[in-house]
């Protein structure tokens, strides 16, 4: 999201744009957050490892990290890896996994996919929604 369409939301109390493609170091103190989202967004990093070791460095001992996606994205944008397991979630949940396994290297435990989708009797056609979560060790 933009900033504008970050500003446009009334129920953020702070809102904070930065490309992370462009500088993956987070704006935070060490240790400063219990949970850290990345909503929507891994399918566009370049530089991963270093974004979930600024994730890593940014939560408490025993943080929350939460990655969420869906099968819908912008497959122009997408970076290769994400692109050659386009709607597969169970491989892009590995991918994720991967990047919480090597950033840092042990600084993540209870790394789990979760399959979030809607059920699809209630919402015929919908997307898929997949999340990986960890605790930061």
């Amino acid at each position: 999201m933009n900033r504008a369409e970050l500003e446009a939301n009334t129920a953020a109390t702070e809102v904070h744009a930065h490309d992370l493609n462009e500088d993956p170091a987070l704006p935070f103190g060490d240790s400063e957050f219990d949970v850290v989202t990345l909503a929507l967004g891994i399918q566009y990093l370049v530089r991963p490892r270093e974004v979930f070791s600024e994730m890593h460095r940014v939560l408490r001992p025993g943080g929350l990290a939460v990655v969420p996606f869906s099968s819908r994205s912008f497959p122009w944008k997408a970076i290769a890896v994400w692109s050659r397991s386009f709607h597969d979630g169970v491989v892009q949940c590995r991918t994720v996994g991967t990047y919480f396994h090597f950033s840092p290297p042990s600084g993540w435990s209870n790394v789990q996919p979760l399959d979030v989708s809607p059920h699809k009797a209630s919402l015929a056609g919908s997307d898929e929604l997949w999340a990986v979560i960890a605790t930061k060790a």
